[in-house]
C-alpha cells in the first residue's frame, strides 16, 4: 500500500536530516521527547532531490499554496494571509499572518487557523466566522514583538475565543513560534 505524501515527505526529511522515524513509537518525535532535543544536521550537504508536487495526497496543501489566499470575514472580505506561525516546540501552525493591507491603512493581524470554518481551495479563500471590523480591529502584529502566553491571552481576549492551552500554563518570556518564512 503506498503510503500518503505527508508520510513520504516525511520520510524524505527525516533521511536528509537523519532524524528519527516517529511513527510506530508511542512518543510524537520518536526515541526523542521534543524536536529541540533532536540532533542537528551538521556538514549534510548531500543534494536535494527534486520531488513530484503533482503527486500525492489532493487533500494535503502547502503552506506556499495557501500563502496569498483571500481572507473572507462573515460580511466580506478582509486581506489575505501572509504567512503562518508555527509552534517551535509542537510543530502545530498556530496562526496565519492576515495582511489587511489591501483595505485603506491596513495592517497585520494574527487569526487562529480553528477559527477558519471554512477553505475554498477552488476560490483560494479562507473564511472566518468573524466581521471584518473585528479582524481589522485586531491587535496590529509587526512580526518582533514575542508570541508568549500573555500575547496569545489578549489576542484570545480580544476576539472573545476560547484558549487552546490548559489553565496550568504558565506565561513564558521567550517567544513559541517562529514565521514559516525564517525557515
Amino acid at each position: 500500500m503506498e503510503e500518503p505524501v505527508s508520510r513520504q515527505r516525511e520520510r524524505e526529511y527525516s533521511l536528509y536530516y537523519g532524524y528519527p522515524q516517529y511513527w510506530g513509537s508511542l512518543r510524537l518525535w520518536g526515541l526523542g521527547g521534543d524536536p529541540g532535543l533532536l540532533p542537528t544536521a551538521s556538514g549534510n550537504d548531500a543534494p536535494v532531490e527534486e520531488t513530484d508536487e503533482t503527486s500525492g495526497d489532493v487533500h494535503l496543501r502547502s503552506v506556499d499554496e495557501v500563502r496569498g489566499y483571500h481572507v473572507q470575514g462573515s460580511d466580506g472580505a478582509i486581506g489575505h494571509v501572509e504567512d503562518f506561525i508555527v509552534d517551535d516546540e509542537t510543530w502545530d501552525v498556530r496562526y496565519l499572518v492576515v495582511d489587511t493591507s489591501n483595505w485603506w491603512f491596513g495592517k497585520k493581524v494574527l487569526v487562529a487557523p480553528q477559527w477558519a470554518n471554512r477553505i475554498s481551495w477552488s476560490e483560494k479563500n479562507v473564511h472566518v466566522d468573524m466581521s471584518r471590523e473585528a479582524i481589522k480591529g485586531g491587535p496590529e502584529w509587526s512580526g518582533a514583538e514575542a508570541i508568549d502566553r500573555e500575547y496569545e491571552s489578549g489576542l484570545y481576549d480580544y476576539y472573545g475565543r476560547p484558549v487552546y492551552w490548559g489553565s496550568g500554563d504558565r506565561v513564558t518570556s521567550r517567544p513559541p513560534s517562529h514565521s514559516v518564512r525564517e525557515r
